[in-house]
């Protein structure tokens, strides 16, 4: 049974507890508190303990938590808290590139999202994604990009990006894991290069996307909705179904198992039960 869908998941630094409710109250499918790159090298401690004390005075939030990369020295310090405290839900590894690494992350027993964010992680993606314990897969896109040598925003940086998301998709459904993650957008500004950004990753097949800011998670959830005339469409074949036809005709096009398939997860996505 996969976990519930996620279409957003909306960064904040552990560093500014206060911002952490507000991220909750945002309407996000999950919130992932950040210990990593939000944070700087010497406010990491304090912050993560900030991150303990919020947990411990509302013990009724549930989050995720980045942790330090696997290399990093207080990776360690930040799983004991994500084992000890009950509101986080899982756990966001950064920067993994190995098997061995998300075993001993999964040893918190907390579920992990791993995110590749350089070529070796992308070339270990069918190992990590068959570690017991990992629930999605998604990567860093910035990163990757320096890593491979990429132009940001270029049409041929894209193209490699577009291979990166295939390996995603693909390993992700063979280990069947939830849907992966589409990476960050970082221009907050551009609500329309946003809208089709997401919307392009819901063509693809990914789940969700990234958040940086709570602006952007009203943009994503629309552009992860199907349209009514998509709605209308669906719900025309689930009726034209209920006849128990194997093969039918909707719309003067041919409708099969696949066909039946497609307009179930539409009324899915859109909260509605198939009819």
């Amino acid at each position: 049974m996969h976990p519930a869908p996620i279409r957003s998941a909306l960064f904040v630094p552990a560093s500014r507890p206060e911002r952490i409710p507000k991220a909750l109250a945002s309407g996000a499918d999950a919130v992932i508190v950040d210990l990593e790159d939000a944070v700087e090298e010497d406010l990491k401690a304090e912050a993560r303990a900030s991150l303990d004390a919020f947990l411990s005075d509302h013990p009724q939030a549930r989050l995720l938590v980045r942790i330090n990369a696997p290399v990093h020295p207080q990776q360690a310090t930040d799983l004991e808290l994500c084992r000890r405290q009950p509101g986080i839900l899982g756990v966001v590894l950064p920067k993994v590139e190995s098997a061995v690494q998300v075993s001993l992350v999964a040893a918190a027993g907390k579920p992990v999202w791993p995110a590749v964010e350089s070529a070796a992680g992308v070339n270990a993606l069918p190992a990590i994604a068959r570690v017991p314990g990992v629930e999605r897969l998604t990567y860093g896109g910035l990163d990757l990009g320096l890593d491979l040598g990429l132009a940001a925003g270029s049409e041929g940086g894209e193209r490699i990006m577009d291979q990166v998301r295939y390996a995603l998709l693909l390993q992700s459904r063979t280990a069947r894991l939830a849907p992966p993650l589409e990476t960050i957008f970082p221009a907050i500004q551009d609500s329309a290069g946003l809208a089709r950004r997401a919307r392009q990753a819901c063509d693809m097949g990914f789940g969700g996307l990234l958040c940086i800011h709570p602006g952007q998670v009203a943009v994503v959830h629309e552009a992860f909705m199907p349209g009514a005339e998509e709605l209308a469409w669906a719900r025309r074949v689930m009726m034209a179904a209920a006849s128990g036809e194997g093969v039918f005709v909707v719309d003067g096009q041919m409708v099969d198992a696949p066909v039946v398939g497609r307009a179930r997860r539409l009324l899915e996505r859109a909260g509605q039960a198939p009819a």
